[in-house]
């Protein structure tokens, strides 16, 4: 069984790869979702400054592998099952506590795609739609003071999404298939 953790920057593609991987089997974990159910139970409205906050306070609380850790009762749950594929680890430290945890069956797949049209799929987003500049304060809080750019540095494979939808299965797929080898 595989756990194959999705990295990149917002609006890279993270969640439609997740969800490539969950119509092929892959029980879909999104990370994001323990920020969402911290939000609510705050009675707090899901934007992007709230949403900042709750992700930087529980990194706060628990640690830089606050999400890692949080998620780690679904995702052992959902192995058990089959392959899992996580969506969206952001710190560097949740990337060493899953490799450490899950070792030779832990991959990391990157998604790429440039700052410009990130930020134009971001800003047609119908869920948590960011502006020009909500999307680099993001980038830029991200990659400061969340260690993100770690995770995509060392993925085992880097994924590039700047075409359709269909040439971004074809290269989901191919990462899968590679992944699926080495085991």
């Amino acid at each position: 069984m595989l756990v194959v953790a999705i990295v990149g920057m917002a609006g890279a593609g993270k969640s439609e790869v997740s969800c490539i991987l969950e119509n092929k089997g892959y029980t879909r974990i999104r990370f994001g979702d323990v920020t969402d159910e911290e939000l609510k139970k705050a009675n707090l409205s899901l934007n992007e400054e709230n949403e900042r906050r709750m992700r930087e306070s529980l990194r706060q609380s628990y640690g830089m592998e606050a999400y890692a850790m949080l998620n780690l009762p679904k995702i052992d749950s959902a192995i058990k099952a089959g392959s899992v594929v996580v969506d969206g680890i952001y710190s560097w430290e949740e990337y060493i506590f899953l490799s450490k945890y899950y070792g030779h069956n832990f991959r990391v797949a990157a998604v790429w795609s440039s700052p410009n049209t990130r930020y134009a799929r971001l800003v047609q987003r119908h869920v948590r739609p960011l502006t020009k500049e909500e999307a680099y304060s993001r980038d830029s809080a991200e990659i400061l003071k969340l260690n993100k750019g770690g995770p995509i540095a060392m993925a085992d494979y880097t994924i590039i999404n700047e075409g359709s939808l269909e040439d971004l299965e074809k290269e989901s797929l191919k990462a899968i298939s590679a992944f699926e080898k080495q085991l």
